[in-house]
């Protein structure tokens, strides 16, 4: 693959452009020493999250109509306060503990990296993320997009493939001169599915670990790139 041969670069971002475990584990400590929690933040952030492709299952496959992300986070936020035992939170305290997914921080690389390929591509979010939560993060975090686009403009979420073909339809593109970037391999072989060009970022501490498993050796990838600056480089930005 060619640079020349990309006009748009569409990002996956939970994950990919911000650390939504470190996020969860920052706010947690902070409701902990506000409510007098004993809680393994570790645990909790990843039982949260572990309530996501479950609830966005159930609205992809029809079993519940069209909900935004921040009603399926705050559903499987309470359903981990139940599993922790944690009671007495009022509805103040939930609402605001819900929208920690607005204010996650960007992986160390992301922001100066996007400014860089932004000179370059047009830069668009293709995210599970709804648009006012994808916003409020962007402007905290100076994420330079162009363009907020994904599952709620496409009222699908991924690996639907309408998401990925209205992401395309308006950016006024063939799916062949996007690049999808993520550091989920389901996500890009769903895009690789609908035309979109390729490529694994590897974001080796999403879950903590400092390792990731998911990018098979054999993976007919375009691009396999370790940060957003081996990105740039790569395609010349």
């Amino acid at each position: 693959m060619a640079p020349d041969e990309i006009e748009a670069l569409t990002f996956d971002v939970f994950g990919t452009v911000v650390d939504w475990r470190g996020g969860i584990l920052r706010d947690g400590a902070v409701l902990g020493a506000k409510h007098g929690l004993s809680v393994d933040w570790a645990q909790f952030a990843d039982a949260w999250r572990g309530r996501y492709q479950p609830l966005l299952a159930d609205v992809r496959e029809g079993r519940r109509p069209w909900t935004g992300l921040d009603q399926l986070h705050r559903e499987g936020l309470d359903q981990v306060l139940a599993q922790f035992g944690i009671i007495g939170l009022d509805e103040d305290t939930r609402e605001d503990f819900v929208r920690v997914w607005h204010r996650l921080d960007p992986w160390p690389d992301a922001v100066a990296g996007l400014i860089r390929l932004k000179r370059r591509y047009i830069l668009a979010t293709l995210s599970n993320g709804n648009v006012r939560l994808t916003v409020n993060m962007a402007k905290r975090a100076g994420l330079p997009w162009d363009a907020v686009l994904g599952a709620e403009v496409a009222r699908a979420y991924k690996p639907s493939p309408e998401t990925y073909q209205t992401a395309a339809r308006l950016l006024d593109l063939p799916p062949g001169r996007c690049l999808m970037v993520a550091a989920h391999y389901s996500d890009l072989v769903a895009a690789r599915g609908q035309g979109f060009r390729t490529c694994y970022v590897w974001r080796r501490d999403e879950w903590g670990t400092g390792e990731k498993h998911d990018l098979p050796a054999d993976h007919g990838l375009d691009l396999v790139v370790e940060d957003f600056a081996e990105l740039a480089d790569r395609l010349g930005a």
